[in-house]
C-alpha cells in the first residue's frame, strides 16, 4: 500500500505553528533539521569530489616552455617554484624571502591551509636559479619572494592570470591553474612509487588514519626519496 503523505506546503505550515513561539533563528533551526534527519534516518548524500583535470607530461613541457620563450627570469621561477614544490597559491604569494633555507633546500610555509606550518622541499637542481632571484629580490630591498614591479606581492589573481596567459601562448586547449600544479607534482611523485606517508609532509594534507604513521617519518627522510626522484622531473 502507498504511503499518503502530507503535501511539503501544508507540512511546513504545521512545523511553523509549532515553532512559531520560540523565535527560532538560523543555527536552532539547523539544529532541528538535523535532529529530524537522525529520527527518521536520513542520510545526506556527500557531494562528489570531482578530481582536477591534470596536464599531461608532454603538456607541461609545452607550457615550460612558452615561459622559457619569453626569457622573463621572475615568470619562470614563480612557475618551477609551483611545480616543484606544489605549494598553493595563497601560500606562494605569501612567502618571504627569509622563508628559503638553501642550505636544505627547503621553504618554510607559515600559517598554510587550516594555519597549519609545514616545510616543502625544492630540488637541489633549482638552488642556484632561486638563489639569484632571491639575490636580485634583496637588492630591490623586497620582503616577499615574488613581488611586483610596485615592490607589492603578487596577488592569488595576478598568479591565475599569469598562468593562463603561458597556457594560451603554448596553444594547450585548456588554462592552467596553480592548483592543477600542485596536483600535477604530487601526483606525478605517487606514480614514481613514493609513498603517501612520504608524500605527507609536504603536500600539507593530513588524515586521522595516517597521522600516526607521518608523526614517526622525519622530513630528512622524504627529502631524500624526493631529491632522487625529481632528477627525472619533466621540467
Amino acid at each position: 500500500m502507498e504511503c499518503k503523505r502530507t503535501p511539503a506546503a501544508q507540512k511546513a505550515k504545521q512545523l511553523v505553528k509549532y515553532l512559531r513561539s520560540e523565535r527560532p533563528d538560523y543555527n536552532y533551526l539547523k539544529s532541528v533539521w538535523s535532529h529530524l534527519r537522525a529520527e527518521l534516518e536520513i542520510e545526506v548524500p556527500k557531494a562528489e569530489k570531482k578530481l582536477p583535470q591534470l596536464p599531461t607530461e608532454e603538456e607541461i613541457q609545452r607550457y615550460y616552455q612558452a615561459v622559457w620563450r619569453t626569457r622573463n627570469v621572475q615568470d619562470m621561477v614563480i612557475i618551477k617554484t609551483l611545480l616543484y614544490t606544489g605549494l598553493r597559491v595563497s601560500e606562494l604569494v605569501n612567502t618571504k624571502l627569509e622563508d628559503v633555507d638553501f642550505e636544505r633546500c627547503q621553504i618554510r610555509i607559515n600559517g598554510g591551509k587550516g594555519g597549519k606550518d609545514r616545510i616543502v622541499p625544492f630540488p637541489v637542481t633549482f638552488k642556484e636559479v632561486l638563489a639569484m632571484h632571491v639575490m636580485q629580490m634583496c637588492t630591490k630591498k623586497a620582503t616577499y619572494l615574488f613581488e611586483s614591479t610596485w615592490k607589492r606581492k603578487y596577488t592569488t589573481r595576478g598568479i591565475h592570470k599569469l598562468l593562463a596567459k603561458y597556457a594560451e601562448a603554448a596553444g594547450l586547449e585548456k588554462s592552467i591553474s596553480p592548483h592543477q600544479l600542485r596536483h600535477f607534482l604530487l601526483t606525478w611523485l605517487k606514480k614514481q612509487g613514493i609513498d603517501d606517508a612520504l608524500i605527507q609532509p609536504y603536500s600539507g594534507h593530513s588524515s586521522r588514519q595516517s597521522l600516526e604513521v607521518y608523526s614517526r617519518l622525519s622530513i630528512r627522510e622524504a627529502q631524500a626519496i624526493y631529491d632522487q626522484v625529481m632528477v627525472k622531473f619533466p621540467v
